[in-house]
């Protein structure tokens, strides 16, 4: 009897020292991305698709991959920012293609900002959240992007858009 009583309590002790399993829901946010939408120049609330468009960031030789390409057709695009920089820069290249060498429609952006770091949960770790300079949010150089708004200066979520360019 006194074997059974002690076995039980062995039992009960090593089944409450158990945690629960932390999983980080794949609802939760995390770290945003800029979210940079197309308009039309000539009519400035219409939206206007890119072609083939190919962003490379600066010292990479990939381009950013969106749903397993590197080329982005459409009028909406996100792109990740540097958690461990205050700036980023990218190319923004118009209807690229493998067979070329040499490309006409580059233009360049840079974006400063500032950094906050944010605990989010054990599972899930931190985020970081961003927001554009406010003298100098970005920098460009090129020519088939026509104009370049800022929309939205503080980047928490992908549920708006931060950048709007008009070409």
């Amino acid at each position: 009897m006194k074997k059974t009583i002690l076995l039980l309590l062995i039992l009960c002790l090593s089944l409450s020292s158990c945690e629960k399993d932390d999983i980080c829901d794949e609802n939760t946010s995390t770290t945003p991305r800029l979210i940079i939408t197309f308009y039309d120049f000539n009519d400035g609330s219409s939206l206007k698709n890119v072609t083939n468009l190919k962003i490379i960031g600066d010292g990479m030789t990939e381009g950013v991959t969106y749903n397993g390409s590197s080329l982005f057709n459409g009028n909406q695009v996100a792109i990740p920012l540097k958690t461990d920089a205050e700036m980023v820069k990218f190319k923004f290249i118009l209807n690229y293609d493998d067979s070329k060498t040499t490309f006409i429609d580059v233009d360049e952006l840079q974006f400063d900002y500032t950094r906050s770091t944010i605990f989010v949960s054990r599972a899930c770790g931190y985020k970081t959240n961003y927001v554009l300079n406010q003298a100098n949010p970005y920098t460009h150089t090129g020519k088939w992007m026509l104009n370049i708004s800022v929309k939205n200066r503080t980047i928490t979520n992908e549920n708006e858009t931060h950048i709007e360019v008009y070409h």
